[in-house]
């Protein structure tokens, strides 16, 4: 499938969906697009689990939920998982060429993504990926300021993951696009804005709040 360049924001690494029931997801997501999203792995620390599929060109889709079989860590699950009642498009993530860089240029301009620190997954034949990223800034915006992740040695499942469909958009809904396009633009980014009011036929309760629309063979999937 051709990727959509025009939905695709500068230095995207993956977006991230989390979910209450993140099987019923998948399978939804399945049955609408034709595309089966395939078994990442767990992230021992965190205590989720994900599934994942590739927009192609170094990008990718990350379904999180609840991985039954771990403890939830002392400060809980990430992306508020111990208390969604529905699907969410949590958070995006940025790969830029020199995270380290992207950090201090985020802080200069004010936006205090954090430091980068270990994390990892272990993967279904066992393997354990690992990387650096910084902390998920699930309350920055609501999710709108994406957090920066370096894979380091390790492949990101962008070019690993099998099944792939078409990122068609992805869009943050906000009243105030000068101030998040200027934290944005710090982070080397960018991405389509609207107005909150035209988030009609969405579930946002807070905003900003995100918006994704997937396709694959079988149709598009939106959330």
């Amino acid at each position: 499938m051709a990727e959509n360049v025009s939905a695709v924001p500068p230095l995207l690494d993956h977006i991230v969906i989390a979910a209450p029931d993140l099987e019923g997801l998948v399978a939804d997501f399945e049955k609408v697009t034709g595309v089966r999203p395939e078994k990442g792995g767990s992230h021992e620390k965190l205590g989720t689990r994900n599934y994942l599929l590739t927009f192609g060109n170094g990008h990718y889709l990350e379904f999180l939920g609840i991985d039954e079989n771990l403890s939830a860590p002392a400060g809980g699950r990430p992306f508020e998982l111990d208390s969604l009642t529905e699907p969410k498009v949590s958070t995006w993530v940025l790969h830029p060429e020199n995270p380290d860089e992207a950090v201090e240029n985020g802080r200069r301009a004010g936006v205090g993504v954090g430091d980068l620190t270990p994390a990892s997954r272990r993967k279904p034949d066992g393997d354990l990926l690992t990387w650096r990223l910084t902390p998920p800034l699930g309350g920055g915006l609501n999710g709108a300021i994406p957090f920066i992740i370096d894979w380091q040695d390790s492949q990101s499942p962008a070019y690993t993951a099998t099944a792939q469909a078409t990122l068609e958009s992805f869009v943050v809904y906000t009243d105030d696009p000068d101030t998040l396009g200027g934290y944005l633009a710090a982070l080397g980014t960018g991405v389509e804005m609207r107005a909150s009011s035209e988030c009609r036929d969405c579930s946002c309760q807070v905003f900003p709040c995100l918006g994704i629309a997937v396709s694959g063979p079988a149709g598009t999937w939106a959330l």
